[in-house]
């Protein structure tokens, strides 16, 4: 079931008044689970990244759902603007300038494929958000991250090298790859 845009406006919402408040040193909005749409009360995934003037300033998110879709997003604004290891925790002064994305994934698919040339044809620049996984190494890539990275071979070297591998080692027989996709949505 699709997220209305009135369950949008209240995730990006709530995304905001969870960051301003945890810099204020208060308690995240409380959130009634039985006041909100069956869509956000499901278990959902979710990501959510936060830029200053189109510039990356934070990205964290689920992969899978482990609890309602409205509580998944409230704590990964969280983890974006405070968590995000590539980043110090987001400053008072940074909350004005700072863009909110959210994307809502679906479950991720195992996409099977014969060999590094297969792998490359089957995946689908803008449209799949890509997990690979060799043993405890795991990463992710979320669709937008195509616009980025528009060719495939290039794609899967950063995404291999986030995951702390070699940057070819997609070509090396073994490597586990999900696909999923993402409803986004992000500020005015």
């Amino acid at each position: 079931m699709p997220l209305s845009s009135e369950d949008r406006r209240y995730l990006l919402t709530l995304a905001r008044q969870t960051i301003a408040r945890t810099l204020e040193g208060q308690e995240p909005p409380k959130v009634d689970l039985d006041a909100v749409s069956e869509v956000l009360r499901r278990p959902g995934a979710s990501f959510v990244t936060l830029t200053q003037q189109g510039e990356l300033r934070g990205c964290i998110g689920s992969i899978e759902p482990r609890r309602p879709l409205v509580l998944d997003v409230q704590e990964n604004a969280v983890a974006a603007a405070f968590h995000d290891p590539r980043f110090p925790p987001l400053a008072h002064w940074e909350l004005e300038r700072t863009h909110i994305e959210i994307s809502v994934l679906t479950p991720p698919q195992p996409l099977e494929y014969e060999g590094p040339t297969d792998l490359l044809t089957r995946l689908r620049p803008g449209v799949d958000g890509v997990i690979i996984e060799r043993g405890w190494h795991r990463a992710t890539f979320l669709p937008q991250v195509w616009e980025k990275l528009p060719d495939p071979r290039e794609f899967l070297a950063h995404l291999c090298l986030k995951a702390g591998l070699p940057p070819d080692d997609y070509r090396r027989p073994g490597l586990r790859v999900y696909t999923y996709q993402v409803d986004s949505f992000e500020e005015e």
